[in-house]
């Protein structure tokens, strides 16, 4: 019986370590089920709400921005400190 404990511990320890780092997606749908919630729907009613919700974009992550920025950069072929400039006002941008 003891030998069983261990491995369904080790489990328990592999789930819960996922919790801590919710991606973006999970907190949206964390949000957009509480609003759900907050508005009483129930039935198809939450369910186009939570699809309408769950479409709505999510704002990129800064190395997303880096990426798009940079390409972008390469695209128009610029360098030195006119590239410098580009990234930097693009990054505060996006």
């Amino acid at each position: 019986m003891k030998m069983l404990h261990m491995p369904l511990l080790a489990l328990a320890v592999m789930f819960s370590a996922q919790g801590f780092a919710a991606t973006a997606q999970q907190e949206k749908m964390t949000a957009c089920n509480a609003d759900a919630s907050a508005k009483a729907l129930k039935g198809d009613e939450r369910k186009a709400f939570m699809s309408n919700c769950l479409k709505k974009s999510v704002p990129p992550t800064q190395q997303e921005k880096m990426k798009l920025c940079n390409a972008d950069a390469s695209a128009q072929a610029l360098k030195g400190d006119e590239r410098k400039a580009y990234m930097s006002d693009c990054l505060k941008k996006k």
